[in-house]
């Protein structure tokens, strides 16, 4: 008898292990679909517009407007991993630098709508919701500050274009050390972009080959990030949840690499943060404690784009790299800067407290401050861009 009980949860623990592991090669499926589809972007732009790609961004033709399509592009689809993956096909594809920098800024702001309308789960709840809108909205007032310091001294000094480029350069190599040389991701990844071109030139004439190719390789980002995040949250969110609990609340630096960590882990700052928004609410959590959490998600959602701009060669290689790594150096100089700095470390902190009070009295200016901060004003200032011809 004993021999047949020790046999059994033998051979009931190996079919409960299965799923996993197809979860997991399923997961692996999802990164390379990924990094197909971010080519098939820059090959599409490639062959829509041949030399003339420029052209193709009259509708982000100024910092402004390209901030602005990246806060509601992000909010539109509410993931900050998506958009920036786009951006680096885009790039790859012809998109000016200049363009895309402020589109990555637009891209941290449009990601924090997702735990502020998280925190709108507690609106019955006096207290409870006035901590947890405080927790949400903290994050928006970072990431806005952050544009309203960085993106005027990366207008007069180009210094994260610089630092980025020079980053991507490294990767790259020079003329003695080409990305071609060790690029394992272009064949990999070549004869799939190869299959769907071949396939559309069989139907389509050339320019509307790359426009389709580009919708395609869209589509399927958000699709791929979308499925690929919510796997992980499943695989992971449980074990989130613990290191949550346990690293959170011991300091300042144990937050904000366990919130670069989680979001790596779960591929999405939206997710990492909404799972703070609620403890934050219940009060296991005080609204300093989560501060350095949401800086931490910043931090770790830049993986993403790296990890996308792998799968450009070519000319444009080291355009694609340059834009991801801007993006890590930007949220990496927010967290230096303001939370470095005790007078700009408070603001967040105070117009998080002073919003959260404010929503707590009158519970409609917590929607209409969704709608007026991530469509409404982003919406005035293109109108106002195109009136004055920026």
């Amino acid at each position: 008898m004993s021999i047949n009980t020790g046999v059994l949860p033998q051979t009931e623990s190996s079919p409960e292990s299965k799923p996993m592991i197809k979860e997991w090669f399923f997961v692996v499926g999802l990164v390379y679909l990924l990094l197909v589809c971010v080519a098939l972007i820059g090959s599409g732009f490639k062959t829509a517009a041949g030399e003339n790609a420029r052209e193709l961004f009259a509708f982000a033709g100024n910092p402004l407007s390209g901030l602005v399509i990246g806060t509601i592009a992000t909010a539109l689809i509410q993931s900050s991993s998506t958009v920036t993956s786009i951006i680096v096909g885009l790039v790859a594809g012809g998109l000016p630098v200049s363009i895309a920098i402020p589109m990555v800024m637009g891209a941290n702001v449009g990601t924090t709508i997702t735990n502020t309308i998280v925190s709108l789960g507690h609106v019955r709840e006096g207290e409870e919701f006035r901590r947890a809108y405080a927790a949400a909205t903290i994050h928006d007032f970072f990431n806005l500050l952050c544009v309203f310091i960085f993106l005027p001294i990366e207008m007069l000094t180009g210094y994260l274009g610089k630092a980025g480029y020079l980053l991507g350069g490294y990767l790259v190599g020079g003329e003695s050390m080409s990305i071609k040389g060790f690029n394992f991701i272009k064949p990999v990844v070549k004869p799939a972009v190869q299959m769907v071109e071949n396939s559309l030139q069989f139907f389509l004439p050339g320019v509307t080959v790359g426009v389709f190719m580009i919708i395609i390789g869209i589509v399927l980002i958000v699709a791929v990030i979308t499925t690929l995040s919510r796997l992980l949250k499943m695989l992971m969110v449980g074990r989130a949840k613990d290191i949550l609990r346990k690293s959170v609340g011991r300091g300042p630096l144990s937050g904000l690499f366990s919130g670069a960590l989680l979001t790596v882990l779960v591929q999405s700052s939206s997710t990492t943060t909404s799972l703070a928004v609620p403890l934050a609410g219940n009060g296991v959590f005080s609204l300093r404690q989560i501060y350095p959490f949401t800086l931490g998600a910043n931090i770790g959602t830049c993986i993403t784009a790296l990890f996308a701009a792998t799968a450009i060669t070519g000319s444009n290689a080291v355009f694609a790299l340059q834009i991801a790594f801007v993006h890590l150096l930007y949220n990496v100089s927010g967290v230096l800067v303001i939370y470095g700095l005790p007078f700009l470390r408070v603001l967040p902190v105070r117009a998080a407290e002073i919003l959260s009070n404010v929503a707590v009295r009158n519970k409609l200016f917590a929607l209409v401050y969704i709608i007026g901060v991530f469509f409404l004003i982003p919406g005035v200032l293109i109108a106002i861009s195109e009136q004055l011809g920026w």
